[in-house]
């Protein structure tokens, strides 16, 4: 009998086995059982039929794992991030150039909006009726941007409860449901205290540091396994997304929604990949780099519920380096919106003014700049492209009501909004980060070969092999 041979051929094809395929497979199986579950009759007690329930559970059970992770992550990592500081040269310098270009991207983007909202006559052009109108329930202001920045708690957490009544035998019964939430605004101010604080301590604080970073590597070796279920947790989201929204949602609101993604577009597709190439980085590298965090913002709609992927691939794939990363990522998740805080308010914004026969004069559409460049502070640790338009609106002068006349496409055109945030979000630290001299090109160079972050150990001469 001869011996068995020591290595077995796999079965199943390499490219299989890659994370980039798993995830297109996983956007492709997700349609399919999008329509799938779209076309099933709801069951019987007129509730949703099992199949979006199943899809709906899934994607929102994933998105919670991640953003789990959000809180150990951004506070141990921010706080190793100032630690290591001392080892990067003009630390300030590098806070700087991080709010300038978010500052200048978000300028670019919202000049888009405008020329898109001017051209397109969004709100001459819509047959919603005036009866949509409603007052938001959450409304930006730059007052709560201030208060904002003092923490509730060491842990920045905060509660909000609900309470539903339902019939019950001869009366109502009341249930109230408590659900935490967290500002990662406060948490970030927490976490740079203490950073800082350490610093100043010296010698004593070394063993606290040495934790933290012990910490932090505990954190992003389980934010990794959670991160390999992320073509399950996409295919679920997208079915979610296309078994309950659908294109029939978009009805009156059709030259709305098609403006809001070709200003997307041309932020994604042309403003980025101009400004990528202007550094002398390769536009191929970038995307393939960004893209993982891309599209699960894409499915999610939520930039803090991407933050810990959007990080990863900013330090892994692009070569930000980590104690830059750690700072920059997290601050743009709450602050560099150029989908939600520039495009989107710009054209909604016009929208309503057109939709209320209101002219807009030049001040008009400075003011919208200004807001957009600067005001997505104003949101933070509550943002939302909900709450960055009543900002707009209510700078303007506009009536708050008109949000409501644009709630029918909110999900569809937050999948785009949030894929821009996430993209502009690691675009910005590494553009930083190359002007400054401290990006790794090998490593931002190297071959992606599928997998969702490029190899620890990179080389030049990889990086050459990826050119």
């Amino acid at each position: 009998m001869s011996a068995p041979s020591a290595t077995q051929p796999s079965r199943v094809p390499a490219w299989a086995k890659s994370f980039g395929p798993q995830i297109v497979a996983g956007l492709v199986l997700g349609v399919v059982i999008g329509l799938i579950a779209r076309s099933m009759p709801d069951a019987a007690d007129g509730n949703e039929n099992w199949l979006v329930g199943t899809v709906a559970t899934i994607g929102s059970s994933y998105v919670k794992l991640l953003t789990v992770a959000v809180v150990p992550l951004v506070f141990t990592a921010i706080v190793s991030s100032i630690a290591n500081l001392r080892q990067v040269a003009n630390a300030a310098r590098l806070a700087v150039q991080t709010l300038l270009w978010f500052a200048i991207t978000a300028f670019i983007a919202v000049i888009i909006g405008i020329v898109i909202g001017l051209v397109a006559q969004p709100g001459s052009r819509t047959g919603v009726e005036a009866t949509s109108a409603k007052d938001p329930s959450s409304v930006g202001s730059w007052w709560s941007f201030l208060t904002g920045l003092v923490p509730n708690n060491f842990f920045a957490l905060g509660s909000k409860t609900s309470v539903t009544t339902e019939a019950a035998g001869d009366g109502f019964a009341s249930t109230a449901t408590t659900s935490l939430s967290f500002n990662i605004l406060q948490l970030l101010v927490i976490a740079a205290a203490i950073g800082i604080a350490a610093l100043k301590i010296g010698e004593k604080a070394e063993p606290f540091l040495a934790f933290n970073a012990s910490l932090l590597a505990i954190v992003q070796k389980v934010l990794w396994w959670i991160i390999r279920l992320a073509p399950i947790g996409t295919a679920a989201l997208i079915a979610n997304a296309v078994a309950t929204y659908g294109w029939d949602a978009i009805g009156s609101l059709g030259v709305f929604t098609v403006s809001i993604y070709i200003g997307l577009a041309i932020v994604f597709f042309v403003v980025y990949p101009i400004i990528v190439r202007a550094h002398g980085l390769s536009v191929r590298q970038f995307f393939s780099g960004v893209w993982p965090a891309t599209q699960l913002g894409f499915v999610s709609r939520s930039s803090i519920g991407t933050l810990p992927l959007t990080e990863r691939v900013t330090e892994r794939n692009l070569g930000v380096p980590r104690e830059y990363a750690s700072f920059a990522v997290p601050l743009g998740a709450t602050t560099k919106m150029d989908g939600c805080a520039a495009i989107y308010p710009a054209i909604a914004a016009i929208f309503v003014a057109q939709f209320y026969g209101v002219g807009l004069t030049f001040t008009d559409y400075l003011l919208i700049i200004v807001v957009s460049v600067i005001g997505s502070a104003a949101t933070a640790g509550t943002t939302g492209a909900t709450v960055m338009l009543t900002l707009t609106l209510s700078t303007l002068g506009l009536p708050l009501a008109g949000v409501g006349l644009l709630l029918a496409v909110e999900p569809i055109v937050d999948m785009g909004r949030t894929a821009v945030n996430v993209t502009g979000q690691a675009l910005v630290p590494a553009i930083v980060a190359k002007r400054e001299g401290i990006l790794d090109e090998a490593r931002y160079n190297s071959p992606r070969n599928g997998d969702p972050f490029a190899d620890d150990d990179v080389t030049p001469a990889d990086a050459e092999l990826a050119r």
